[in-house]
């Protein structure tokens, strides 16, 4: 890995902190109390690191998101060609993924923050296709708008997974669908319980999540009503070294 210098700290809104480092660039985000949220790191590679000699090879993408340790890094590589797009790769730390949401959150606050991309709006070549993210200013804040591509849900074979109620420590479900990004049911379990304070109090049986089909189980359930929120969703996938994306 190239040397690493010109640290910098700097605050990403009242909610969040991010450290930038340079040669690569590294963003990591997380909520902005302490070892809380969902961590990131973003890397920035020059266009030659993507060429037919595969300089960054997804095995040495993959070496250093064991090296981080944590849910997800992702690379990104500029398209001169097509300005402003790059290349954008996610990598777990046992495995390269087709999709994840605050990775890629992650990077278009980098790009925009840093400014190396002045417009409003970004586009990403992944294995998902092509994503956009867009800068939207609202009053006093900038928010950042995913475009992400739509996942159907499917009904879920019992055959698919283990025994519920272990997998879940005998929490009690209200039902079983999969998701699904083609129709094809080629996805991951999603549990519904009949609550919001369930999901958040569950202790799932990783050993169980394992043997079920799809990368892990999404763990849902309705949000308390004065939570601000609409449901309560947890995600576990120790299939690809991440016990919970939180």
């Amino acid at each position: 890995m190239d040397k690493l210098t010109d640290q910098h700290l700097y605050k990403l809104t009242e909610r969040y902190t991010c450290t930038m480092q340079k040669g690569p660039y590294i963003d990591k985000i997380h909520i902005r109390s302490p070892f809380k949220g969902n961590p990131a790191a973003v890397c920035l590679l020059e266009e030659g690191d993507y060429d037919d000699d595969h300089k960054r090879d997804q095995q040495w993408m993959q070496s250093l998101a064991m090296e981080f340790n944590i849910s997800e890094t992702c690379f990104l590589t500029p398209i001169v060609a097509a300005a402003p797009r790059y290349r954008l790769r996610w990598f777990t730390p046992v495995a390269e993924v087709e999709l994840c949401g605050h990775a890629t959150l992650a990077a278009s606050h980098f790009l925009f923050s840093s400014g190396l991309v002045e417009a409003d709006a970004v586009e990403f070549v992944t294995l998902s296709g092509v994503l956009t993210a867009k800068r939207v200013r609202k009053s006093d804040r900038v928010l950042i708008e995913l475009d992400f591509p739509a996942s159907v849900v499917v009904e879920c074979e019992k055959v698919e997974l283990p025994e519920i109620p272990i997998t879940l420590g005998g929490a009690s479900v209200v039902g079983v669908m999969k998701s699904s990004s083609n129709g094809s049911g080629d996805g991951d379990p999603i549990v519904e319980l009949a609550s919001g304070e369930a999901v958040a109090g569950i202790q799932p049986q990783l050993d169980e999540i394992r043997k079920c089909a799809g990368r892990g189980v999404i763990i849902t359930g309705p949000a308390p009503s004065d939570s601000g929120f609409d449901f309560y969703t947890r995600f576990f996938c120790p299939k690809l070294g991440v016990d919970e994306v939180h």
